[in-house]
């Protein structure tokens, strides 16, 4: 367990890292011992910091959804950050790719609340109930901390988090099965990845689940407008300056992005 100084100082790091995008050293090597409650508590230092700077969380991520990225992380469950308002993005927009250090790309949907939902316990339906809209969504993932990281690392860094770009046909959460919707990610024209959202933990919802049950004890959850992350159902892809980025999710559109 860390002191509190520690946890600032590791928040500082990444923060810094952040801001002069050049990578920092791995907390977890300046602190062997540093925990899971360290490195949520060090995010949350890192969040409260960019908020007394101007951004707003508008939403949550979740990650390490998938059995393969769990094993490869040696965790058993996925991990959560947050998103913040100047890391939003719309289908058609040019990014610049300067924002990241080593950004890479991957499919998702996103889940936005029609109301509030918190409290242990939370199942599927729940989320299902409680969510006003889905959407196709990409996800950039960067990191600010060197390698090799552990998952330590990663949670403290946001879980991996750099932005969130929204396009595609939004629907409503009993509309279709959200298990089976399958998408291509192509970068330059050339296909890169495809997946199917079943890939993520069986089913969408079963991520943003475990999310709220997860932040329960904290006395926190989700909130009504909150857009949440499932998790990605294909690999991620290496992107940089010049990159054309087209994700095609079938009869629920697309989405097209580019980096300069």
């Amino acid at each position: 367990m860390l002191s509190d100084e520690e946890r600032q100082r590791a928040a500082d790091m990444i923060l810094s890292a952040e801001r002069t995008r050049v990578e920092c050293p791995q907390p977890s090597q300046t602190w062997p011992q540093m925990t899971l409650q360290d490195a949520y508590d060090v995010q949350r230092r890192w969040a409260q910091a960019r908020i007394a700077a101007g951004a707003r969380i508008v939403g949550r991520k979740i990650g390490l959804t998938s059995r393969a990225m769990q094993m490869a992380s040696q965790m058993t469950e996925p991990d959560y950050g947050v998103i913040l308002d100047d890391a939003l993005f719309k289908d058609g927009a040019r990014i610049p790719a300067g924002t990241f250090i080593k950004p890479r790309i991957e499919t998702e949907l996103a889940f936005v609340m029609g109301e509030d939902l918190a409290g242990a316990g939370c199942q599927m339906h729940d989320v299902m109930r409680a969510t006003d809209c889905i959407t196709p969504a990409l996800e950039v993932i960067d990191y600010r901390t060197a390698v090799p990281r552990q998952i330590v690392d990663t949670i403290a860094d946001n879980a991996a988090f750099g932005a969130i770009i929204l396009g595609g046909r939004i629907f409503k959460p009993f509309e279709l099965d959200v298990r089976w919707i399958g998408a291509t990610l192509a970068k330059n024209g050339v296909i890169e990845e495809s997946g199917l959202s079943a890939a993520i933990m069986g089913h969408p919802a079963a991520g943003v689940a475990w999310l709220v049950n997860k932040l329960a004890p904290q006395g926190d959850g989700l909130k009504k407008g909150d857009i949440v992350l499932g998790g990605s159902f294909t690999r991620p892809v290496d992107i940089a300056s010049g990159d054309v980025i087209f994700a095609d999710y079938g009869p629920l559109g697309a989405i097209g992005v580019s980096f300069e």
